[in-house]
Parts: C-alpha cells; structure tokens; sequence
C-alpha cells in the first residue's frame, strides 16, 4: 500500500500517531526511494530472496486506503443522546479527527474519507473499481473490509441489493462489471466463495466440504486451494444465487453489538482468465505477407487475473460483546486471527527481517495481498459512537499502518496453448472430412462408371444375341422356302412329262425335256451348294449354343455333387445316433459329478460366510473398544509393530480360521479363489488375507501357492473388495524378507502399481501404499523397485489426500530413504538419490509440515536421510528443504530427529555455505 498516511495531532503535522512534539514533516516513501529502505524488494518468508523484477512488475502506486463511518442506529440514538460522535470527517480534505475529549483530538489521514451519507456507488467507485480494472488487464487485486462487529463491513461488500438496487454491494457490482467487460465465447469467469472459521477453511458452496488444505508451492510461494468448489459464472443471476447460497452456510450469532454478527471470514475469489486480441494482426502487419498456416499457428495470448473480496469478522471485546460458551470460543478465535494479521502489517511497514505470515491461516491466505504481487485496497468502516472510541481508534491505526505496506505488481501472462490445439484439432478435422469428402466422391464417380461400363456390356451382349436369333430365324426361313420351291418344280416337272402324244413327239419332247432337265439341275445345283453353306453357319451356330449349354449342365452336376457330398448318407446316420447317446449319457455323468461339487460348494461357502461374518464383527467390537492391535486383522497394516500378546476379541476369529483351516485344508481354500462366485472368492481371499496376519502361516501359504493366487487376484479380478483385500495379504507377507523377494520375483511390484492407477478407494491405496512400503525396506530391491515403478506408484498415490494414505506413501518413502543412506555410507551406492530423481522432493517439502503427526515424522525422518549426503544438498536447497531442516532442528517433537537434523545442517560444507549467504544464523 503505498499511500501517503500522516497525522495531525493539536494542529501539529506527524508521522508517528503516537508522538505530539515532532513537527517534523516526512516524505512517504515512493518508488523512486533507496531500494534498501522500501518494501517492494522483499517478499513473504518462504518465497526464498526475490530476483530483479522483470518489465511485468511495477510499485502498486495507486492502493487505496479508504475509511467509512456507519451512521448512528437506534441505540445509538438513545444511549449517546447527550453526547457528540468521537470522529469528525473533512472528506474535501481527506482526513478525520478522533477526539479525545472536548478540547483535544487526533487527525488522520486517508486516501478517501466516506462520510455517512455516502452511497454503495461511490463506495464501489472509489474503493474497488480500479482493482476490478487491474483484475480485468491480467494482475491480481484484493478489496478488504476491516473493523469492530457492527460498523458495516459485511453491507459494504456482501449487500446483493435485491430489494433496493442502490443498496448492492462491491461482490455484486464487481462482477456486474466483469460480466460487462468479458466475452463468454473466448473468455471464462469462475468463483470461489469460503470462509475461515475457527482456524478452518470451510467450502461455502458445498456444506460437507469443511475442511479445506492450503498448497504453497515451494519456489513461487504462491497460495492455492485446490480442494474448494471453483463454479464457472456465465450470468449474474447465477453469481447473486451462489451469493444467497453461501451467506446461508456463513455462521453468524447474535450478541450484544450486533444482532447478526459474523462469526467467520468470508473470502470470495474471482478468478477471470481473459483472451488477449489484436497482437495477431499487428504483428502480422509488421512481418508483411506471411503465410495462413504460420499465422494459424500463432499460440494465443491469456491473461490471468485473481480478485479476492475478504470480509473480515469484526474485531470485539468480550465484556461488550457478551459473548459466552462456544460464541466465546468463536471470539477467540476472530481476534486470534487479527490480531495475526495486525502483526504482520506491522511488520511490513516497519520493514522487519521477519514476517510472522504462519501464525495464522487466515495470513497465509492475504500474504499476496500485502507485501505480495497484488493490487490491494482496503475500507475500514467505524461507528460514531464515543462509548467505542478505544475499538475505533484501533481500527484506524490498523489502516494507517496498512497504508504503509507497498505491493509489487505482477502480470500474470501466458500464451493459451490448449487453446492452439482445439483450433488446430479443428482445422485437421474440417480437412480430414474435406479428404473424406473428395474420397467418398471420387469412389462414387468409380463406382458410376464401372455401373455404366456393365449396363452397356449387358446391353451389348443382349443386342448380339437378339441379332444373332433373327438371322438365324431368316436363313430358317430362307431353308424352308427354298425347299418348297424345289418341291414345286418337281411335280411340275412329273406332270408335263407324265405321258407322250406321239413318238415323234414324244423324242423330240423327250430330247427338248432332257435339256431343259439339264439346264434346271445346274440351277438347282448351285441353289444346293448356297444352301449348304447357309446350313453350315447354322451348324456352327448350334454347337456353339449347344457348348453353352453343355457348359451349364457341367456345372449344376458340379453343384448336386457338392449337395450330396455334404448329405449324410444313410448308413452313417444309425452310427451317429449312438454316438449322440453316448454323448447324452456323459453329460448326465457330468451332470451329477457337477451337483456334487455344487454341494461341496455350498458346504464350503457358508463356512466362509460364518468366518467372514464373525471376523467383521471381531473388527467392529475392536473399532468400538478402541483396540488397534488385533491379530488376524486386516488392519495389522495400521500397526506396523505388532504386540506379542493377544487379546480376547482376537480368539474367537482365530479359533474359526483354525477351525477352517483343519476341516477344510489350505489347498481347497486357495482353489476357491479361483471360482466364479465373486461373494465366494470374496470370503476365501478374506481368510486368507487373515491366516497371512500370522507369521507362522505365511511359510505355508506362499510354499502352497498362495502368494501366487493373490497376485493372479489383483491381475485378473475387477472387483474393488478383493483388490483391498488382496492388497492387504500381500501386505502382510511382505513384512518377511524372503517373501519380498517373491513377491518382486513374481512381477508383485507391477501389479501393486497398476492397482494402485485404477483405485479410487482410499482404503485400497492404504493397502497397495502399506505393500510397496515395505517392500521399499529392503536394501537389495532398491533399484528393482524403482525401475518397476514403485516409487512413481507410491507418488502417484497422493492424490487421494487422505490422511491414512498419505501416512503410508511416507512411511514408504522414508524406508526408502533410509536403505539408500545406509547403502551410501556403505559405499555400494554413488550418485544423487532416486527419490530426487524421480521428482518426489517437492512432495516432501510441502508436506514436510502437515498437521497429521505420521505424516509429518516419516517426511522429516526422510528428509534427513537425504542430507546426509553431500551429493543431494544442492537439489534439496533449490527444492526449498533447507527451510524445513532448519525448521526440524528447532521445532520436531521427537528428540532423536532433531538431532539427527541438527547434525546434518553443521556437518554439510554445502548447507552451511547456504545458510551464511541467507544470513541464517545457526549454531
């Protein structure tokens, strides 16, 4: 906040609120001051020391400190009837006077002075609008509201104005602008809405969502929370009903200063992710014609901007407030947390070398917004009431102080390229079904012409055979009519030559007949000789249709022959009547032998099912009676030392998995799980998992094949119980070193990991996470683990949060620390730590401080296996673990860690040169 803040005390200018003699007046500090004395050079703790600014940041010049007086209310009136109000506003000159009595008073100064009668608007205008501006150009922004329950914070920021449009409040009329400012096709708006409650982050849009983890990251020191509902906002209808949604989760109580005092911090995040336009067509404007595709592949330009609204539960006291029983607690608990918040504005202004930002989640939450990269503004709002003038006065100081705190701010820019690729994927589909177009097309076009080429084909063909049938109709024709002709002349010729007038006659007729008979036969000759030639090309004809047919038939032979090859002949079918009968009666003998294991089934199942049911009630009396340690359990991987007494809730399941196991034997419970029947295999793996609780019969399970089965399980089996309980089993056979390498041998580690990638339930990774952990204790698997993806597996496995998972993934971890150190001062390993490697360093670091103890003591006891060495001490200071080891060595619990640390730190060369650059001092 980088506002000029001054006092005026008995006309007199000052600096210091507390000082009435120093008439001196001071220069603010500004941008162009000695770096050495500003704020801007230096950053929360945890960030690490902050490099050069580059062009994206600036001094936030323009922050705004604004106060507000809340006009008197009905009680007011009564009860300071007699009395005038304790501040006096000069808002044409910016500044207020709080008096101390009648003749004396102190005179501030602020960037805005807002009177009682000041309207939302001008509020809004004022306060937050140029932060919703910086918000909107890519830079993240806060607007808080500070001061006593009563004074109006809540009516500042969170009025949704529904009756009276006039009366809304800053979280409304922001987004009122930012829905107004964004462009819903290329642009995304999306909200956060929760509150700090008893030192608990609670979702405010979803009620069963209550305990909410603040992520840092470990280089930028940036605060996330991953956890909380983030809802995309398209309208402001939508934005006023998650609004109304999340004041109805708020807790609130009344008390004697405010009817609905709120008994929580609300924080509501905007997050606005903006499409930067118009740098495409400068540059391309600039660089002259370049082609389509090189502009099309151009990433573009998004902005990021984050505006946080936090209204900040009013400071009390007690004695005023009345509060009492859990609302006593509640107060704690708000002025806790300001009075953490108050410490660190101090600290900032007064440029201290140390910034308290963990005494409180609600700091944590507000380190960017003070001292940070955002732009800040705050309102402290105060009530004219002479009868809280000591809870005023604070207030006010509070904003001086605030007003001296200078933020840096940083655009947040990057190029969008998931948004390249849904525009490239778009083009390759509109070109992918342009060439599926062309193609269907061209093959199209194929087929048309290759249905044409037929249709002609055919017609040709038909034509020629029409052809062909009429020529050979006209030379038939021709045949016949030529023979009638002959036949004619014939008896033409028998007729004139039948009987004789004379003999004279006759001769000169027979000799006249003879040449005219001559004559006739040389035309009748040539007439045969055409005739014969037309008969021969019929011929032809004929045998060439004859071929055809010939043709034809040889084919339909071919066809029957083929039938009555496949036909069964008659002689066959009495052999193959016996045959079936056979076939019958073997069935019916299958039949029986199938009833009979049916039965035996049976008998074994609800054996099962008696075990199965008196062991989850054994484990329900133990989680009721508050037992941990019970032999035979499956929950023997929660307890990783094992008591060697047994107590009475164990012996009844034992003496039944005896029971079982005598009458039934190991081999025909391990064939179960093999079975069909899932509530079957269900029941066997669960006895199995149980008797593998038992050192004594872990021998005999793997020498039967057991271990063997229960990996077959987790390869072949969907089901999610018998994965767990698989899981479990193994778990407890890979406590013994010989079963560790069988169980790596046998492909184990592969299929725990795979098991591990398809899980969702937090119960089944606690057992694959509890395997692999043990199986990470082992110092000759080390590599074998890590090249199988045991240690990805175990990383991959936090993404569940769940407290009992995490406790093994670190657990394992740890074992794994620990083997390579020993192999290290062993000399039989050189080189940087796998673990490093494979990238589980961040992990470490972030939760080197979790709130769960067993968390926390695995993470701590690894990370001092890794410093051990020389070799790992550069990647752990550049990952930001030589914090949390100074941290160990000063605040673990456990004596013989904090030793261990503390003898790591002075003994590494590397860490000792670093601490003495950060200037930490440590003995």
């Amino acid at each position: 906040m980088a506002t000029t803040a001054g006092v005026y005390r008995n006309g007199n200018y000052s600096r210091n609120s507390l000082s009435t003699n120093n008439n001196k007046v001071e220069k603010p500090l500004s941008v162009n001051s000695n770096p050495k004395n500003s704020l801007k050079s230096k950053s929360l703790p945890g960030s690490g020391l902050r490099k050069s600014a580059p062009p994206s940041l600036g001094a936030a010049k323009d922050d705004t400190g604004a106060v507000r007086l809340r006009p008197r209310n009905e009680e007011e009136m009564v009860a300071d009837a007699d009395f005038a109000d304790c501040v006096e506003l000069q808002p044409e000159v910016k500044r207020l006077k709080l008096r101390k009595n009648n003749w004396d008073s102190d005179t501030y100064e602020f960037d805005e002075v807002l009177t009682e009668f000041a309207s939302q608007k001008r509020v809004y205008e004022v306060v937050a609008k140029p932060v919703v501006e910086s918000v909107m150009d890519g830079y993240n922004g806060t607007v808080m509201a500070y001061g006593q329950t009563g004074t109006g914070k809540t009516y500042t920021l969170g009025r949704l104005g529904e009756e009276d449009t006039a009366a809304r409040g800053i979280m409304v009329r922001a987004m009122e602008d930012i829905l107004a400012d964004v462009s819903l096709e290329t642009d995304s708006v999306s909200v956060s809405y929760l509150q700090l409650y008893m030192e608990t982050i609670q979702d405010l849009l979803d009620s069963t969502n209550d305990n909410i983890s603040i992520v840092e990251d470990p280089k930028s020191g940036d605060v996330s929370l991953p956890g909380a509902s983030l809802v995309e906002i398209r309208n402001q209808q939508s934005f006023v009903e998650l609004l109304r949604i999340g004041e109805a989760h708020r807790f609130a109580a009344n008390t004697k200063l405010n009817t609905e005092s709120s008994r929580s911090h609300a924080i509501l995040m905007v997050h606005v992710k903006r499409s930067v336009k118009g740098r495409d067509s400068i540059l391309s404007s600039e660089n002259g014609n370049n082609s389509h595709m090189a502009k099309g592949l151009k990433p573009p330009i998004v902005r990021k901007g984050k505006l946080v609204v936090v209204d900040l539960a009013g400071s009390e006291r007690i004695d005023k407030s009345g509060s009492e029983g859990h609302t006593l607690e509640e107060a704690k608990s708000i002025n806790l947390s300001l009075s953490a918040l108050g410490k660190c504005i101090n600290a900032l202004a007064e440029n201290s070398a140390h910034i308290p930002i963990r005494d409180s989640k609600l700091t944590r939450l507000l380190r960017d917004s003070f001292g940070g990269t955002a732009r800040t503004s705050l309102v402290i709002t105060i009530g004219p009431s002479p009868r809280h003038r000591g809870e005023t006065a604070s207030t006010i100081m509070f904003g001086q102080r605030a007003m001296k705190v200078e933020n840096m701010l940083k655009l947040k820019e990057e190029f969008d390229y998931k948004s390249l690729s849904r525009r490239l994927d778009i083009q390759l589909e509109k070109l992918i079904a342009e060439h599926e177009k062309q193609q269907k097309a061209f093959e199209n076009e194929i087929e048309r012409v290759t249905t044409e080429a037929k249709h002609q084909i055919l017609e040709s063909e038909r034509n020629h055979a029409v052809e062909l049938e009429k020529e050979r109709l006209n030379y038939q024709k021709e045949y016949m009519e030529s023979i009638k002709k002959l036949e004619e002349k014939w008896m033409m010729n028998q007729q004139k030559h039948a009987g004789g007038e004379n003999a004279a006659g006759l001769k000169d007729e027979s000799s006249n007949w003879i040449s005219n008979g001559e004559d006739s036969r040389v035309a009748n000759m040539e007439e045969l000789s055409e005739m014969k030639k037309k008969l021969q090309k019929e011929t032809l004809l004929r045998k060439a249709a004859e071929e055809e047919v010939n043709k034809l038939k040889s084919q339909l032979a071919e066809l029957k022959k083929l039938g009555s090859q496949i036909t069964i002949p008659l002689m066959y079918k009495a052999s193959a009547k016996s045959d079936i009968s056979k076939l019958q009666k073997m069935l019916e003998d299958e039949a029986c032998q199938k009833e009979k294991l049916e039965g035996e089934i049976t008998v074994l199942q609800s054996q099962l099912l008696q075990i199965s049911f008196e062991a989850d009630e054994t484990a329900r009396r133990i989680d009721n009676g508050g037992s941990e340690n019970v032999p035979g359990s499956l929950d023997s991987l929660l307890s990783q030392v094992r008591q060697p007494q047994t107590n009475d809730l164990g012996n009844g399941e034992k003496s039944s998995i005896a029971k079982l196991f005598e009458q039934v034997g190991l081999q025909r419970i391990l064939s179960l799980l093999e079975v069909e029947d899932v509530d079957v295999r269900i029941h066997a793996v669960k006895v199995v998992a149980n008797l593998a609780a038992e050192e004594t019969n872990q021998k005999k399970i793997v020498e039967a094949g057991g271990l063997k089965s229960l990996l077959m399980l987790l390869r072949s089996s969907e089901d999610e119980t018998i994965h767990r309980v698989a899981a479990g089993a193994i778990a407890n056979l890979a406590m013994n070193e010989t079963n560790q390498e069988l169980i790596m041998s046998q492909g184990g580690i592969r299929l725990l990991s795979m098991t591990a990638g398809g899980a969702e339930d937090p119960q089944t990774l606690r057992m694959v996470a509890g395997a692999i952990a043990n199986l990470c204790g082992n110092d000759k698997l080390q590599m074998k683990l890590r090249g199988e993806g045991g240690i990805k597996a175990l990383l991959g496995m936090v993404r569940c949060r769940h407290p009992d998972v995490l406790a093994q993934v670190a657990r394992g971890i740890a074992n794994f620390a620990k083997c390579e150190s020993r192999a290290s001062t062993q000399g039989t390993k050189n080189g940087r730590s796998l673990l490093i490697e494979d990238g589980v360093l961040p992990w470490m670091v972030q939760n080197a401080n979790n709130e769960a103890s067993p968390i926390r003591r695995h993470i701590e006891l690894a990370l001092c296996h890794l410093a051990q060495h020389e070799v790992n001490a550069k990647d752990m200071i550049s990952g930001g673990a030589l914090w949390e080891l100074v941290r160990i060595s000063r605040d673990c619990s456990r004596e013989d860690i904090r030793t261990l640390a503390h003898r790591t730190l002075t003994s590494s060369p590397t860490f000792q040169a670093e601490m003495r650059r950060l200037g930490i001092d440590y003995q």
